[in-house]
């Protein structure tokens, strides 16, 4: 069956989300997830893609174009991926796909795009009074890795300042966060946000905490340290949890501040919405705020928690829709 068709596709550490949609759509419900663990060449995974949507579609015709986000700096030929071991080049990917034409695109500028189509049913906000309109907007998020972007406002639509962010330095704000960055700057050097603010982050500051306590680790992965820190059964896990969330906080303040978002921030990624209630009770909204002489400009400004999934993908149609 012949028929005129987008492939886009949302590309992280961990998970590559992919969708086929028809040409001058948003969403289909032909999508396909795959870990990037499980696939040693970014080229295999792509051929065994292509063959996975002719079955599951019966379209027979390459993609007319094609928007790939990835999770790094997307404006170079070749393409490496900060967080996992795919690497391709643009040229090639395009004549593997057989498309007319092909994006490449920072996967946090396709949030951006996203963030554009989402509705309050996608949002769970943490304080503040109402977005300024017309002002622009702050977004962050942690998965694998930590996203940073922002929007402003056109009178036309919008622009979307795509970033790397996530690696600007993480500043402490406290003995105890010094203390794990101290820990932490004996293995890295340097410590980035990321380093903290991302899924790998939660477990790095829980054995960095480990170490400063002279205790053995109870667990190995991020998920562990937060389920326990959620059932309060682990005090050292409890204390990591809390102290992403309040790293999150001031990291959110600094983007407010520095691009004045007083249209709002998003929290985007996949990490927070798994424990929303207690991200929503820990000290962020409070380290947000903490700024001395400018705890009153950032008090008004709304906090948002997207909670919508494929939020890259959406982002990515809409990328090849302005176009």
């Amino acid at each position: 069956m012949s028929i005129e068709w987008s492939l886009v596709a949302d590309i992280g550490g961990t998970n590559a989300r992919f969708s086929a949609i028809p040409v001058g759509e948003m969403e289909s419900h032909y999508e396909f997830h795959h870990s990037v663990e499980e696939h040693p060449e970014f080229s295999g995974l792509v051929i065994e893609l292509l063959k996975e949507i002719t079955e599951a579609t019966g379209w027979d015709t390459p993609p007319v174009n094609a928007c790939f986000a990835v999770a790094c700096p997307a404006d170079v030929e070749e393409i490496a991926f900060t967080n996992s071991h795919w690497r391709f080049a643009k040229t090639q990917l395009k004549q593997l796909l057989g498309c007319q034409e092909l994006f490449v695109i920072n996967d946090f500028e396709a949030v951006a795009h996203g963030i554009t189509e989402l509705n309050d049913n996608d949002l769970v906000q943490v304080g503040g009074e109402q977005s300024v309109a017309e002002k622009p907007i702050g977004i962050i998020g942690a998965g694998t890795g930590l996203g940073v972007a922002g929007l402003v406002p056109l009178s036309d639509g919008y622009k979307v300042i795509d970033s790397e962010g996530g690696h600007a330095d993480y500043p402490p704000t406290t003995d105890r966060m010094a203390a794990v960055v101290g820990v932490l700057r004996e293995e890295y050097g340097r410590v980035s946000l990321e380093r903290l603010l991302s899924g790998k982050g939660i477990f790095n500051i829980y054995r960095s905490l480990c170490t400063l306590n002279n205790v053995e680790r109870s667990y190995e992965t991020p998920a562990e340290v937060a389920v326990a820190a959620q059932e309060g059964s682990d005090e050292l896990a409890l204390q990591s949890l809390n102290m992403f969330c309040s790293g999150m906080g001031s990291a959110a303040g600094n983007l407010a501040l520095t691009y004045g978002a007083k249209g709002g921030i998003y929290i985007a990624g996949g990490v927070v919405p798994r424990f929303i209630d207690f991200f929503n009770k820990s000290d962020f909204r409070h380290k947000f705020e903490e700024k001395g002489r400018f705890v009153s400009y950032l008090k008004p400004i709304p906090i948002y928690i997207v909670v919508r999934e494929n939020l890259g993908l959406l982002g990515a149609a809409k990328k090849l829709k302005q176009i």
